[in-house]
């Protein structure tokens, strides 16, 4: 199959750990690879935000990741991109006339909004992946939600329009329920982690004597680090390392980093956590390998990625009872679920299991086999194109043969 993935933002070349790189430039990227590794062609369009940006790049066998001119060339916030999506179609349409892809896999909503406008005009089919929604992200953060005000409308308007959504977990496809999407035409499809990578045999970081917890990820409110530094307080010599953030040259300048130092001098326990800064994707598992527990306590949490590659390192997790994580954790099996915002109960957990080796082993084994069995990426990527195949079905459309593609179509001429 010929595959276009429409990711306006998050661009699979992106460095991750600030704002608004994280999960889902991991999620496409993997994805992208992982489809082009069973025979298809894949392109990735991408909003241009530097002027040094080229028109394509090769970014793995099979994949090209184009870049679409929308808006300034310059660095924006998601939340900035809404008015450009409108010349973001206009230039899907332009290429997908020239190229034609046998399916869009449009990725967040402002993706969706220009995918379904371009196909409306070139007629392709799309599938769709929101990566979060924007009612869970008003009802937990309210006033705090930066969000566009016409996203909640609009997530619900792609919902009816595109082919198949692709929800990431069973959470988020009853919240799509809600919204009168027919059960038909969701498919949940978890994201995935390279087990080649992330897997529990392997070099770790180096470490002091401190029993170690770590917290990995974007460093946004919602993602509840607070919450770990708050409860570090009640677990007496333990050190937490947060990984995340601006680069370590740049760490002085990361005003979340900064806010964090705060609340962990405002907690008294500033000379035990740690700040890493973004760390380099080759470097992040043996960071993980490094630690006796992960911990993940968002107020909400769409799939929760950096949970699954902790659990692939073989590491115990304490993650907050929400969204994905009531997928991919099983309680008292894989790791120990608590409640979001909860420094108490989740100080509790950290020091019964810094307590209890033993559990902890049997957790982490047990995490790791859950992985290898549910989240790598061959698997993942199966389950995609089975989505794909059965969205041509319905509309009557024949399924290429794997190959098909012609490498010197896709957009920029490569």
């Amino acid at each position: 199959m010929r595959i276009a993935m429409v990711s306006e933002h998050a661009s699979p070349l992106a460095a991750l750990g600030e704002e608004d790189t994280g999960g889902q430039n991991v999620h496409v990227a993997g994805l992208a690879t992982a489809l082009a590794a069973r025979g298809h062609e894949v392109v990735v369009h991408t909003r241009r935000s530097s002027s040094e940006d080229p028109e394509t790049v090769e970014y793995a066998p099979g994949v090209h990741v184009h870049h679409v001119d929308a808006g300034p060339p310059l660095p924006l916030s998601k939340d900035e991109l809404p008015p450009y999506m409108g010349e973001f179609a206009d230039h899907l349409i332009r290429e997908w006339t020239r190229w034609a892809p046998d399916v869009v896999h449009a990725h967040f909503w402002m993706s969706g909004r220009a995918a379904v406008d371009a196909a409306a005009a070139t007629g392709v089919p799309v599938v769709q992946t929101f990566h979060a929604l924007g009612t869970e992200k008003r009802r937990h953060q309210g006033a705090e939600d930066t969000s566009p005000r016409e996203r909640e409308r609009t997530e619900r308007e792609i919902a009816h329009r595109v082919d198949r959504v692709v929800a990431t977990s069973s959470q988020e496809k009853r919240e799509l329920r809600t919204w009168n999407v027919a059960q038909g035409r969701i498919t949940v499809v978890p994201c995935a982690v390279d087990t080649e990578r992330f897997r529990p045999e392997g070099p770790a970081a180096e470490r002091g004597e401190r029993p170690r917890i770590i917290s990995l990820g974007r460093l946004v409110p919602r993602k509840g680090i607070r919450t770990a530094i708050g409860a570090l307080a009640g677990v007496p010599d333990a050190e937490l390392v947060v990984a995340g953030g601006a680069p370590p040259e740049r760490m002085d300048e990361d005003p979340r980093i900064n806010a964090l130092r705060a609340a962990a001098e405002e907690a008294g326990v500033a000379d035990r956590v740690v700040f890493t800064g973004g760390v380099p994707r080759s470097r992040v598992p043996e960071l993980l390998r490094s630690a006796d527990l992960a911990v993940s306590v968002p107020w909400y949490e769409p799939f929760g990625m950096s949970t699954v590659e902790a659990m692939a390192c073989g590491v115990p997790v304490i993650a907050s009872h929400v969204g994905g994580h009531l997928d991919t954790l099983i309680q008292g099996v894989t790791g120990r679920l608590v409640p979001p915002r909860d420094a108490h109960t989740l100080a509790y957990w950290m020091r019964v299991l810094l307590a209890d080796p033993v559990t902890r082993e049997s957790l982490g084994i047990a995490a790791g086999d859950r992985v290898a069995a549910r989240y790598t990426w061959p698997l993942v990527a199966r389950q995609t194109e089975e989505c794909y195949e059965s969205v041509l079905r319905e509309r009557g459309r024949a399924v290429p043969e794997s190959g098909a593609a012609s490498a010197d179509m896709a957009p920029g001429g490569v």
